[in-house]
């Protein structure tokens, strides 16, 4: 498959999608006992191809399955590590709930939990676009986990940068090349950044792109909270790039981000997923160029602030559609 990320302002995904609504119901006649576990996944696998199209449709470089086999991000990957366990649904905003799972034993080793659905979805796009792979990064898991068990913060941490690292090392053996690491927990708990670059050096050691024929891109993903509160020093986790938030908090860290030396590639968000009005594309190139106020164009890939699974299809579609397009314009002008 074509290496895309070697073209100026690579487009892609954060990873959620909306879910078709039909899959939405054979979930629903699931757990209703209604519709065998077979039928589940073949429900799961069309999503996933119709999810694949659209991306390629919208004109996304490298893209994914839009986490259609996922309800959410802590949930998915604590339903499938040895002990967790859940007690009911908490709020988080809103009218959302999800399921916090509470360490309820000491953690053990999951059976792979990400390799089958890449794969798939690997077969589902067409040659030339990359997939990018996000997993729930050690200290979010931490942090919207209640810990029954540990009682010590670094030492629950680490145990779970052992279990994903464990998983980046499965996916990049089967061939993944870009690993997101999902850490929106991070900008909240500014305090904790140590213990995010040491967990972080965990999960992907062995599996870096110096040390992993098949890995190009190690990216974290962060939104949520002030980037201020942990720049300049999240620049020492150890990734190759930093997808962000920035339409929605008003482009608020460009000027502090110039401050110092940004020596990675930035994901820079820049369309809004909290809006259901659809970015014309001027407006979104526009948007992109604020990041060259502390990069150089090739330092920058284009994605949405985050997940755009609460936006309906049709606007999710749009926004990735006129992104991409944005992006055409912009290769045009400065390559």
């Amino acid at each position: 498959m074509t290496d895309v990320h070697q073209k100026l302002f690579p487009t892609t995904i954060i990873g959620s999608h909306p879910k078709p609504k039909w899959l939405n119901r054979v979930r629903n006649l699931n757990e209703e006992g209604e519709f065998s576990d077979e039928r589940l996944q073949e429900a799961m696998d069309d999503a996933v191809r119709v999810v694949a199209d659209e991306h390629e449709r919208a004109g996304i470089d490298i893209l994914g399955d839009g986490e259609m086999r996922r309800e959410e991000m802590v949930e998915y990957f604590a339903h499938r590590i040895p002990g967790y366990d859940f007690n009911g649904p908490v709020r988080v905003w809103g009218n959302n709930y999800f399921e916090k799972p509470s360490v309820v034993d000491e953690l053990g080793d999951p059976e792979p939990m990400l390799v089958d659905e890449f794969e798939f979805t690997r077969r589902a796009v067409s040659e030339g676009h990359g997939v990018k792979v996000p997993i729930t990064g050690p200290y979010t898991l931490y942090d919207w986990s209640f810990d029954e068990v540990y009682g010590d913060k670094r030492e629950l941490i680490m145990r779970l940068a052992d279990i994903v690292n464990d998983e980046i090392r499965r996916l990049a053996d089967a061939g993944a090349k870009y690993i997101q690491i999902d850490e929106p927990a991070l900008s909240t708990r500014p305090e904790d950044i140590d213990l995010v670059v040491e967990a972080t050096q965990r999960v992907v050691d062995g599996v870096t792109k110096e040390e992993h024929d098949n890995i190009e891109r190690q990216i974290m993903h962060v939104c949520y909270g002030d980037y201020g509160a942990i720049y300049p020093r999240m620049l020492d986790i150890p990734v190759d790039q930093f997808s962000l938030e920035f339409v929605n908090q008003d482009f608020a860290h460009v000027e502090e981000f110039a401050e110092h030396d940004f020596d990675k590639e930035i994901g820079f968000g820049c369309v809004d997923i909290h809006d259901r009005e659809v970015e014309a594309v001027g407006e979104i190139k526009s948007n992109i160029e604020r990041a060259f106020g502390f990069v150089d164009p090739e330092q920058v890939w284009v994605n949405p602030d985050c997940g755009v699974k609460l936006l309906p299809r049709d606007v999710a579609f749009g926004k990735l559609e006129n992104m991409s397009q944005a992006a055409e314009e912009l290769r045009e002008e400065y390559e």
